[in-house]
């Protein structure tokens, strides 16, 4: 019955979609499930078959396995044959940016190229394996690479570029340390100039480092200069330097891919290896930190979704004092609340897609970025919870009915501290609004 009435909405509006996947009302986007959109095009609609086709044959089957695995101490991350094996299936190992794509293979690149709504879809399609983070590096190669495609010179670009886009090598963002998180102008890491000023010697410790064991390279930020942002620059890294040592961390969730730390012990770094200019790694940095939110959030909608999914699906099969969960008036009172969040949060993605599409550059999307990502972190514990609450004791246990929540309650904190914590967030985007209203007032 379900099915016959989005076809009907399907037929009776020619902007409609066909439905795709799961039509359980909710446990989809919309455009999923044949509503009108006005974001969406045939090329996002090819790009989202091949997204799922390759979750459902390299990734669905898999996961299981490889967390158990990784919880055993056998399995150090994710195969990474799966980035080479994504760019034949015609999909993207270092995010699409729009400094990156146009380096893909002509044949994988849609027509009028790749937009923001390809890159959500990308995101949205690999989350809905569940949680554990496979393809994850695919994120952070997306977050290390713009700086030194927009900024680099040829010799740093030729040096990690072309590896990574095929597949071959991977590159991590190394900025947050022991004493600075989100205070990036107060890293005390440093890069010295040797006597004869060829060669940078690099000291400290970077710690939260997300992909740190399995990157080829780093996207180094580090003090060459005096205190605060003026002092900092950014350096390529080659992660076998003699000096460097990797320490794979253990989380509070489960990942395939990894955090770590790492330690610089006197590093010689060639001064060529500077990316951009001495003393504007901070100004250069900042512009990832909006389109890092932006990412974060995608994921979090679908591992929301997913816990409504879930959560549904159990309410009318699970019965309780004679009658299904679904029965029980606060029971439905959840759904609805778990949904509406989501729905919510779903709209708000696009929305930002929409402005990251009409090219509205990072540096103006701090606001919106910001507390999309609030939002994200917000509903995303909202739905663990109340999924959680639904489940109950299956959802405290690894094993059965309530595995995947158990799992995905584990991810909240990794939504919400990550990427600027929902404090930090929510300062500056009000610091920017009182900013922007005191300059009004002046005029």
């Amino acid at each position: 019955m379900r099915v016959s009435l989005v076809l009907a909405m399907a037929l009776a509006c020619p902007s409609a979609p066909e439905p795709f996947g799961d039509q359980t009302p909710g446990c989809e986007p919309g455009w999923y499930q044949g509503f009108p959109t006005p974001y969406y095009n045939a090329s996002h609609i090819a790009f989202r078959q091949k997204c799922r086709n390759f979750v459902e044959a390299e990734i669905r089957p898999n996961l299981d396995d490889w967390l158990e695995q990784k919880s055993k101490g056998t399995l150090a991350h994710y195969p990474l044959d799966l980035h080479w094996k994504s760019l034949a299936a015609g999909l993207p190992t270092a995010g699409l940016a729009k400094d990156v794509q146009g380096l893909y293979p002509k044949e994988i690149i849609p027509e009028g190229g790749f937009d923001c709504f390809h890159e959500l879809i990308y995101l949205d399609e690999l989350s809905a394996a569940g949680p554990g983070a496979v393809m994850g590096q695919v994120s952070i190669n997306s977050m290390a690479l713009p700086p030194i495609m927009s900024v680099g010179s040829k010799r740093v670009q030729d040096m990690v570029v072309p590896d990574v886009i095929a597949g071959r090598k991977n590159i991590s963002l190394a900025i947050s340390e022991p004493t600075a998180g989100s205070d990036v102008s107060a890293i005390r890491a440093t890069a010295e100039l040797t006597p004869l000023g060829d060669e940078f010697i690099v000291n400290g410790q970077k710690k939260w480092i997300t992909g740190g064991h399995m990157a080829d390279f780093f996207t180094l930020v580090t003090r060459t200069g005096g205190a605060g942002p003026g002092g900092i620059s950014l350096l390529l890294v080659d992660a076998k330097t003699p000096g460097i040592h990797i320490r794979k961390m253990e989380t509070q969730f489960d990942t395939t891919h990894g955090t770590t730390f790492i330690t610089f012990d006197n590093v010689r770094v060639p001064k060529a290896n500077v990316i951009g200019e001495m003393g504007k790694g901070f100004k250069y940095i900042l512009l990832n930190f909006n389109h890092e939110r932006f990412v974060i959030s995608a994921q979090a909608c679908r591992f929301a979704r997913i816990c409504y999914s879930e959560s549904l699906k159990y309410s009318v099969r699970r019965k309780t004092f004679g009658k299904a969960l679904s029965e029980h008036q606060m029971i439905r009172w959840k759904l609805a609340e778990m949904l509406r969040m989501t729905e919510s949060l779903q709209d708000s993605n696009e929305r930002v897609a929409f402005m990251y599409k009409s090219g509205v550059p990072d540096s103006k999307l701090g606001i919106q970025a910001g507390l999309l990502k609030v939002q994200a972190s917000k509903t995303l514990e909202f739905c663990a919870r109340e999924a959680s609450q639904i489940f109950g004791g299956a959802s405290i246990v690894k094993e059965g009915l309530g595995k995947i929540v158990e799992r995905v309650y584990r991810e909240v904190r990794a939504v919400a501290i990550p990427g600027g914590s929902e404090e930090i967030l929510l300062d500056l985007a009000a610091r920017q609004a009182i900013a922007g209203a005191a300059k009004m007032a002046k005029l």
